[in-house]
């Protein structure tokens, strides 16, 4: 396929899980793609060995989201290096648990740093280089909207917070042509959460679709709304979740 042939683009956490399956799903479209990671460089660079398998370019950039000035670079070296940019996939996030009574002041920073102010920062960042037309699309999860038990809170109120910020910057950034959206993943086999886990069998129960999603269900929701057939859609929130939600 095709569709995305010409386009540049940058995946924030792109060494594994939704992150690897949306950078090889964009290439298989087409597109140059740009992964940051964190720590695995191994990782990251067995992704862009099969992104440049696919016949196309891949750029490997460590950048831990947390910090802004990093975050910030590797966007912009995203953009020299491939000559600009056309799809930014905010996908880089942290998982957390614990009751309120057990956060400390450090937990809260760095989930909100990096759930939270590094897609803000990210986005600044590449609204700069982004082509009119363009797209960006934040990861967001099906606990923005529904809390299925206590313990998880501050990661809700994270990925909530992507919401509203989804809806302002697709006002800011419209009549460019850029669409700003915000995927919701459920129940995703990853390693931050099998499907042979320990909690997996309470998650089915939940869903209307009794078993977890792959990452490549989530890559293609983002590769179609990356696509020339999404350009009508912003300021959405879409749910990609076995119906745990409805």
């Amino acid at each position: 396929m095709t569709r995305l042939a010409g386009k540049t683009a940058l995946v924030t956490g792109g060494s594994r899980g939704i992150g690897a399956a949306t950078t090889l799903r964009l290439a298989q479209d087409g597109a140059d793609v740009a992964l940051t990671y964190e720590r695995a460089r191994d990782r990251a660079e067995a992704v862009a060995a099969q992104v440049g398998a696919l016949g196309r370019r891949a750029v490997v950039l460590q950048a831990d989201s947390a910090d802004p000035a990093a975050l910030t670079a590797a966007v912009d070296k995203a953009a020299a290096e491939l000559g600009g940019l056309d799809i930014l996939v905010n996908n880089a996030g942290i998982w957390h648990y614990g009751e309120v009574g057990s956060w400390g002041l450090d937990e809260i920073d760095k989930v909100i740093a990096v759930n939270v102010r590094a897609v803000i920062v990210a986005s600044q960042a590449a609204a700069r280089h982004l082509r009119d037309g363009g797209r960006i699309i934040t990861t967001g999860s099906c606990l923005a909207e529904r809390v299925t038990e206590p313990g998880i809170a501050l990661y809700a109120m994270s990925k909530a917070a992507l919401i509203g910020f989804t809806k302002g910057l697709a006002r800011d950034l419209g009549p460019r042509g850029i669409t700003v959206n915000i995927v919701h993943p459920g129940s995703t086999d990853t390693d931050m959460n099998p499907a042979d886990g320990d909690h997996a069998e309470a998650q089915r129960r939940r869903m209307a679709i009794p078993r977890f999603g792959e990452a490549r269900d989530i890559a293609g929701l983002v590769a179609y709304l990356a696509s020339e057939e999404g350009r009508f859609i912003t300021g959405a929130g879409i749910a990609i979740d076995g119906g745990v939600n409805t």
